[in-house]
């Protein structure tokens, strides 16, 4: 009972959707299709009654049952789910899905928008009548002509009842066409069901933590870190070498520590403290197991406030001394001492700076200048280092330009260049220092260091030449933090 009432249902509803779509459609069409009659006799064994609105369709699945199939729902949209099958193709009933958009719950489409979008149409209109012939509909049999001039009947129909019945009309062609496609050869995995190995798996422990307050930390513009670096060179000749000479150690340490500060707004603040000693094992040497042949210490400060863009105004102040005493080679003679000397400097002027992923630059330019020298060591003969005779300070005001470079040329080699201009109008010192390191590894690095040197305000220790330059090629440890 179930079943024949369903039946009904499903006769009435296909029956009430044709008669009011073509209640519409309907005299918008007749000036463009033909119909033709049908004897349903030759079709199917369907009484009388039932023949203008139903057929029986051979299932695709058991050939020997038939389905009761509309032939509003058959021509206009059940034959869209047999377009492939050669079988369904050599029906008697002609196919047409292209009046699918006139069976299908009404939406606005762009198509009869664009088509009447112009000057030259005419408002349609309808006339509601009851239709009795209810016979698929044809048009003419062009491959291309047919879809062209049913699209256009369409298109009218669908005009008018946007322009007449604009309540009829439930959705639109954007909604239609962001749904997902339906294909009953792709199954989809249930979300639901679990996979077995997913029952073993450890289930989370909720912990209960408790309220907790919130810690709110100001941000912190310091940066702190340094690297240090211990390199060595041995050379043993024997006692008997045909050549002759003597067997050397050289060992060179370096370690620097900076703190830099920076509010990524104005202000930028830089501090350094540099101490290198080198020195070689001289065993002809009648007076000194070991000769130093680098021996300073340095603490740098400089303080930036932007101008524009990479300028800044800058005062910087630098302190240099030694900590050894330094000696001639087979000598007693005192060269050189703590603070003897010990130079002073301080410079006001524009910093320009230039950050790049491999390259840090910096062109520190200081009209002013104040240098001060002092010589604490009596035994220090401080001529040399061009304070007058029976001083120990020496103060001159003048100018500098300090270019800084640290480029980093591919990840295993680094170099670093610092060249330090600066005169007082009556002498010039000129100091160019450069270190290659080729790291090995985090922690072996081979390094050459050479500093070029021109200084006419002390006298040279031979010679009469003013130019200077010291060179050392090492291998050893390096760290950095």
């Amino acid at each position: 009972m179930k079943g024949i009432c369903t039946f009904l249902f499903f006769i009435a509803s296909c029956y009430l959707s044709l008669t009011n779509a073509q209640n519409v459609a309907a005299p918008l069409l007749e000036s463009h299709v033909e119909v033709a009659a049908v004897d349903h006799s030759k079709i199917d064994s369907l009484s009388g009654a039932l023949r203008p609105f139903l057929f029986l369709r051979a299932n695709p699945e058991n050939p020997r049952k038939k389905d009761t199939i509309s032939f509003a729902y058959e021509n206009s949209i059940g034959v869209l789910e047999h377009m492939d099958d050669s079988v369904a193709q050599m029906r008697y009933l002609p196919h047409r899905p292209q009046y699918y958009r006139l069976f299908t719950p009404l939406a606005f489409y762009f198509s009869p928008m664009s088509r009447y979008s112009n000057m030259e149409w005419e408002v349609p209109h309808y006339q509601p009548a009851v239709v009795t012939v209810v016979e698929p509909l044809v048009e003419d049999d062009g491959r291309f002509s047919s879809w062209d001039n049913t699209n256009v009947a369409v298109d009218k129909a669908l005009m008018a009842i946007y322009l007449n019945s604009p309540e009829l009309v439930v959705t639109n062609e954007t909604n239609i066409m962001s749904r997902q496609s339906y294909r009953e050869d792709v199954i989809k995995e249930d979300a639901h069901k679990t996979k077995v190995m997913k029952l073993f798996d450890t289930e989370p422990v909720a912990v209960e933590v408790g309220e907790s307050n919130i810690v709110i930390h100001k941000p912190n513009w310091w940066l702190f870190g340094g690297n240090s670096s211990i390199q060595m060179a041995q050379n043993y000749i024997s006692d008997n070498w045909y050549k002759g000479g003597d067997s050397n150690i050289a060992l060179s340490t370096n370690l620097q520590l900076f703190a830099k500060y920076n509010d990524r707004e104005k202000v930028q603040w830089e501090n350094l403290l540099e101490a290198k000693v080198s020195f070689n094992s001289s065993p002809s040497d009648k007076y000194h197991k070991v000769l130093f042949t680098t021996d300073q210490l340095r603490l740098y400060s400089k303080l930036g406030l932007q101008a524009h863009k990479n300028w800044y105004y800058t005062a910087t102040a630098e302190f240099k001394t030694q900590f050894f005493n330094g000696y001639k080679a087979n000598s007693e003679e005192l060269v050189s001492a703590i603070l003897s000397p010990a130079d002073v400097n301080i410079s006001i002027g524009m910093d320009y700076k230039l950050k790049k992923k491999k390259v840090t630059l910096s062109v520190f330019l200081a009209p002013l200048t104040y240098n001060m020298r002092y010589i604490g060591n009596s035994r220090v003969d401080e001529v040399k280092f061009g304070v007058d005779e029976g001083h120990k300070t020496y103060h001159s005001f003048g100018s500098q330009i300090t270019p800084t470079l640290s480029w980093k040329i591919i990840p295993s080699i680094t170099w670093d260049s610092r060249l330090d201009f600066t005169t007082s109008y009556s002498w010039t010192r000129i100091e160019w220092e450069n270190t290659f390191n080729f790291v090995l590894n985090r922690y072996l690095s081979t390094k050459v260091y050479i500093h070029a040197r021109y200084d006419d305000s002390s006298l040279p220790t031979t010679g009469s030449s003013y130019f200077q330059l010291k060179e050392l090629l090492s291998f050893g440890l390096n760290y950095a933090w």
